[in-house]
């Protein structure tokens, strides 16, 4: 197996987000099972070494198996990654771009490996979903059932204008206890964990970005803590919130509607949390455990990839969409001129 090498902007100040977050738990997985480095590109770090020192000290193709992620960094760092081995770990999906012949998307839900089983079906496409880190697991470690003090909990990134200027004074109207969370939090799990509702409304904010919503942690992370979540079940989020059994629609039909179901939710959670039949698999399936296994699946496969690449396979192309939108067209024109022939008699 190559030693893995995760490509990141930077992993301080500006660049600390949960996207960075999920890429330094991957790079943690992985050290337990090849030697893995974390690369910055942007921003030089004592504790990192830097890309640009890397490609002039190192002639293609290298001996690591290099990780991009960064959205619209991924098509410039690949054509720098040119002739070394290097996969594309997708989170959101919708930036645009297409990738050279070849190279592997390592997808965190079914939406993106969806988006990508469209747009590149020649690539070897692999399914490596987000973990929770195990203290999410620990459900209700401080706070017992009874003594949670939020009534409903909501982070103000990513929430739509409806949440917060519709939704939020309408609830504390009602006399609801309600805290909107922004900025850093060291310890969210004790935030979640204090919590008998979150909300979460992200469809708004992806739709005016125009690309989508990568995994969706914060629901899964909410549903870990023992919360009732309300959310948007856009894009990846559908992939886990099962609406009626794992989560509730937020934004379904009517404010009125909304403000009766989460009331009733804060008065008794019990009655509006899922099953623990229904919420084992997910939890289980996001578990640190269940993606290092993946992870060695994907790697795996990844590294055979590239053994027969740099053997001199060539790789699979997928003809442009207008290529195969021209061909169709000609070949439905060829049968309709053809049906437009007279029948010779034999």
């Amino acid at each position: 197996m190559r030693p893995v090498r995760f490509l990141l902007p930077g992993t301080t100040g500006r660049f600390r987000c949960g996207g960075l977050l999920v890429e330094l738990q991957s790079a943690r997985l992985l050290a337990e099972l090849v030697p893995t480095q974390l690369v910055t590109y942007r921003q030089r770090e004592p504790a990192h070494p830097f890309l640009a020192d890397l490609l002039r000290q190192e002639a293609a193709p290298g001996r690591a198996l290099w990780i991009v992620s960064w959205g619209f960094d991924v098509p410039r760092l690949l054509a720098r990654l040119r002739g070394r081995p290097v996969a594309y770990h997708a989170h959101s999906s919708g930036y645009g771009f297409d990738l050279p012949a070849g190279v592997p998307v390592l997808a965190v839900s079914r939406n993106t490996l969806g988006y990508w089983g469209d747009r590149a079906p020649r690539s070897p496409l692999l399914l490596v979903p987000n973990a929770l880190e195990p203290k999410w697991l620990e459900r209700g470690r401080r706070h017992g059932d009874g003594e949670r003090p939020i009534d409903v909990l909501v982070q103000r990134r990513k929430s739509s204008a409806y949440l917060l200027k519709q939704l939020v004074p309408a609830l504390r109207a009602r006399g609801l206890v309600v805290q909107v969370q922004e900025g850093w939090v060291d310890d969210l799990v004790d935030l979640f964990n204090s919590a008998k509702v979150v909300l979460y409304d992200s469809a708004d904010y992806w739709r005016g970005r125009g690309v989508s919503e990568g995994f969706g942690l914060p629901p899964i992370e909410a549903l870990a803590c023992g919360c009732v979540v309300f959310s948007s079940f856009n894009h990846a989020l559908a992939d886990s919130l099962d609406p009626g059994v794992l989560g509730h629609q937020i934004g379904a039909g009517s404010l009125a509607g909304d403000i009766e179901r989460i009331e009733a939710a804060a008065a008794d959670p019990d009655r509006w949390r899922p099953t623990p039949a229904a919420l084992a698999p997910l939890l289980e399936g996001c578990s640190e455990a269940a993606l290092r296994a993946r992870w060695a699946s994907a790697l795996a496969e990844v590294n055979g990839h590239w053994d027969r690449l740099l053997a001199g396979e060539p790789p699979l192309h997928s003809p442009a969409p207008w290529r195969l939108r021209w061909g169709q067209g000609l070949a439905g024109l060829g049968r309709h001129l053809v049906r437009l022939l007279p029948t010779r008699r034999v």
